[in-house]
């Protein structure tokens, strides 16, 4: 995929990333290109996230990165009305929502500047934004926004 440009009005989050590890640089660098992974075993199949060093299906350490396409629906949300982090401030209120990928596990993930409202079982689909240079934020979007 091609490179993200900076969104000035997501540079606020810089202070929010986590120190890089082994684990998520691989994670990490995925989503500056633009592109979200997640990790599969290669003795269960399953996809995780976030990354480990051994699959939490079967214990297994085979494991790769693999493109996703970070489709899923909501399975649970909250609608935030309190900046609890000066970055969010601008989108307040926002939805946090729990996903759940079609590839298999859920995460958590803001879901910023809706225009409409969230509903429990809402399609949604990954908005990658590049907060600087180097690092990108995964978020959420309505598919039918």
């Amino acid at each position: 995929m091609s490179e993200l440009p900076v969104a000035d009005k997501f540079a606020a989050f810089e202070e929010l990333i986590p120190p890089l590890t082994d684990l998520n640089t691989p994670y990490r660098e995925a989503l500056s290109r633009g592109e979200l992974i997640l990790q599969q075993c290669q003795t269960c199949t399953s996809h995780q996230y976030p990354f480990e060093s051994f699959c939490y299906e079967c214990g297994s350490t085979e494991l790769e990165n693999k493109i996703s396409l970070g489709q899923g629906f909501v399975y649970s949300f909250v609608k935030v009305h309190q900046p609890y982090h000066s970055a969010f401030k601008p989108f307040i209120p926002y939805t946090v929502a729990t996903i759940q990928l079609d590839d298999g596990p859920r995460l958590l993930s803001a879901m910023l500047e809706l225009t409409t409202e969230v509903k429990i079982d809402d399609r949604v689909k990954p908005r990658i934004e590049r907060i600087t240079a180097s690092e990108s934020m995964l978020m959420y979007e309505l598919e039918r926004s």
